[in-house]
């Protein structure tokens, strides 16, 4: 066993966890607290996931149901990573735009069997990917939104429609979603040796065996985040995911609202 599961194990894991939640509140990072409940939380979720995940594979309507229950909890975590009003449903769009077709072209090709051992990694790879570019992504581009207002406005004083206006000032901003992925797959090999190349290894395949599935992974999710980001850049351009406040209900909305950063326009 590569880890021994124990006491010791559990002592680390926890030591590790103190750290990081106290460098977060020393350095106002973030509250403590959440780094705390994301360690708790990938605890129990991944024991979970190990009692289950030998019956999943058996049986293809529960592999089928433990993919739709992992992509709707990554849209649940985009979207409300991306905005806290109802528009976060939106980042559906991006993930399924990006994921979908990789993973259909993998299975239809034979490169991916039909199998949970091998579908659900792979598809949680995917999956993972393009949640952070949908994350980064909508987030980049709405924040600069509403830093460069200005711009935009500028930009319809120009002709210039809403989307045309916003794409504009959010494109490059959106576009930096892209360079963890990026650099990940430059570097790899020389500065990191990503997990499924070690889990490979340590499987007992070959190392030109590892580096063929690392560098599909790899260019599979360059794939998927590349739409990822172009789809939540256009959903943010359009005003369909926006963080305006919603509308007072029985009266109009105020002046700033038809301006304001992502929100859709006249």
């Amino acid at each position: 066993m590569l880890l021994p599961v124990n006491a010791v194990f559990a002592a680390v894991l926890a030591v590790l966890l103190a750290v990081a939640a106290t460098v977060v509140a020393l350095a106002h990072l973030r509250a403590p607290r959440e780094i705390v409940t994301a360690g708790v939380r990938a605890a129990a979720q991944l024991a979970a996931v190990s009692l289950v995940i030998g019956w999943v594979v058996r049986a293809l309507p529960a592999l089928l149901a433990f993919l739709l229950l992992m992509y709707a909890v990554a849209v649940r975590t985009a979207g409300r990573r991306v905005t806290s009003n109802g528009t976060w449903w939106w980042a559906a769009v991006p993930l399924a735009a990006g994921v979908g077709p990789v993973v259909l072209a993998l299975v239809l090709s034979g490169l991916v069997p039909l199998r949970g051992i091998t579908l659900v990694p792979v598809a949680g790879i995917l999956i993972g990917g393009a949640l952070t570019a949908t994350v980064l992504g909508g987030r980049r581009a709405l924040d600069e939104l509403a830093t460069r207002h200005g711009e935009v406005e500028a930009g319809l004083a120009l002709g210039l429609s809403d989307r045309d206006a916003r794409l504009e000032v959010a494109r490059e901003a959106a576009a930096d979603a892209l360079l963890p992925g990026l650099d990940q797959t430059r570097t790899v090999g020389l500065v990191t040796l990503p997990g499924a190349f070690v889990g490979m290894l340590l499987g007992g395949a070959s190392p030109l065996e590892a580096g063929a599935v690392q560098l599909f992974v790899l260019v599979g999710l360059m794939a998927v985040q590349a739409v990822a980001v172009a789809v939540v850049l256009e959903l943010v351009a359009r005003g369909r995911l926006h963080r305006h406040a919603p509308e007072p209900e029985g009266g109009a909305a105020g002046p700033e609202s038809d301006t304001d950063a992502g929100a859709p326009g006249g």
